[in-house]
């Protein structure tokens, strides 16, 4: 394997190997920063401000094959994104492998709270979004100063995994379930529209039938409007993969659909909430009869009739279908 920086000299290393039957890899502790980024949608960037990770879950590969934390420069983040402002993107995605932990390498007491305050600084920028989050980066003090940013969008993904404590620990998640609630607690004080959604992983190595029932009752109790289920499979040279108890495949799809089915609830309830209610939707494409967009707490609603792309419009909700708001008038 080659990383990105090493990949302009693919020739020199084969060569090297067919010679002597060794690589050598240098590691780097530095961001490798490419620049201005491309852009797929019209009126979304997605900046990517960290990579690497030093969480070490159980099951995760990406310590090994991704390298430690490394954080992208103050400097070329907010470059970026001024350019993207002067091109006409109206909302930013900030992300990266661990974006929780940004800055934490860069021994200059600059975070990921500071960057955002930054960002939300620069002219032309709307919303700003924010990718997948560790819960441990929610505290108060994140809790109020994020609140006093007008530009951030009320939608947290947070990555929770299990809602059993034991499973919590096999998997070397840093947090309990208590802790967790109370990061859904503190989002919600801050936020009245905020919508929360997260990772869970089923059939994890010694998981049983009491441990996904405490899962299951978790989930019911803080009331996700999405969940990503996903069914635990193990990766070669992680701890989990060794670990006796492996789940049966059966097992793991029947837990994988209970709470398929709660998520697929879930979301239709917190749906029916907003019929008659107005809000604010940056529209990004045409689609038929339709202009589609999302709300701030990204939620996708589709208006009947015309609309301008890349405009924020404030529209009335009158009904809604299976992942989605609909605006007749």
């Amino acid at each position: 394997m080659l990383g990105n920086n090493d990949k302009s000299n693919i020739e020199n290393v084969l060569d090297n190997y067919l010679n002597s039957k060794d690589i050598n890899f240098e590691y780097s502790d530095k961001f490798l920063d490419f620049g201005s980024i491309t852009y797929t949608e019209k009126t979304r960037a997605v900046i990517k401000v960290q990579d690497g990770c030093n969480q070490f879950c159980s099951y995760c590969i990406i310590p090994y094959a991704r390298g430690r934390i490394r954080s992208r420069s103050k400097k070329s983040v907010l470059d970026e994104i001024t350019l993207m402002a002067k091109r006409g993107i109206k909302e930013v995605v900030i992300t990266g492998i661990h974006v929780a932990s940004y800055g934490k390498d860069l021994k200059n007491n600059y975070f990921l709270i500071d960057l955002l305050e930054d960002i939300n600084k620069i002219d032309g920028i709307e919303r700003i979004r924010l990718g997948s989050l560790e819960p441990t980066l929610i505290t108060k003090g994140f809790c109020d100063r994020i609140s006093k940013l007008n530009k951030i969008c009320h939608h947290f993904h947070l990555s929770l995994q299990s809602g059993c404590n034991k499973t919590l620990k096999d998997m070397n998640r840093k947090y309990t379930v208590e802790e967790f609630e109370n990061v859904t607690n503190l989002l919600r004080e801050v936020y009245d529209d905020v919508i929360l959604t997260t990772d869970i992983i089923v059939g994890f190595p010694n998981e049983t039938d009491e441990d996904f029932e405490n899962t299951f009752n978790f989930l019911k109790k803080i009331n996700f409007y999405k969940m990503h289920v996903f069914k635990y499979s193990p990766r070669k040279g992680t701890v989990a993969a060794k670990m006796k108890n492996q789940v049966p495949g059966n097992i793991k799809e029947k837990r994988s659909k209970i709470l398929l089915e709660l998520s697929d609830s879930n979301e239709r309830k917190y749906l029916e909430s907003y019929i008659g209610k107005n809000v604010d939707v940056l529209f990004e494409e045409i689609d038929g009869d339709f202009i589609k967009g999302h709300t701030q707490n990204y939620i996708m609603v589709n208006k009947r009739g015309s609309g301008i792309v890349n405009n924020i419009e404030n529209v009335y909700i009158t009904d809604v279908n299976k992942d989605s708001l609909i605006s007749e008038k």
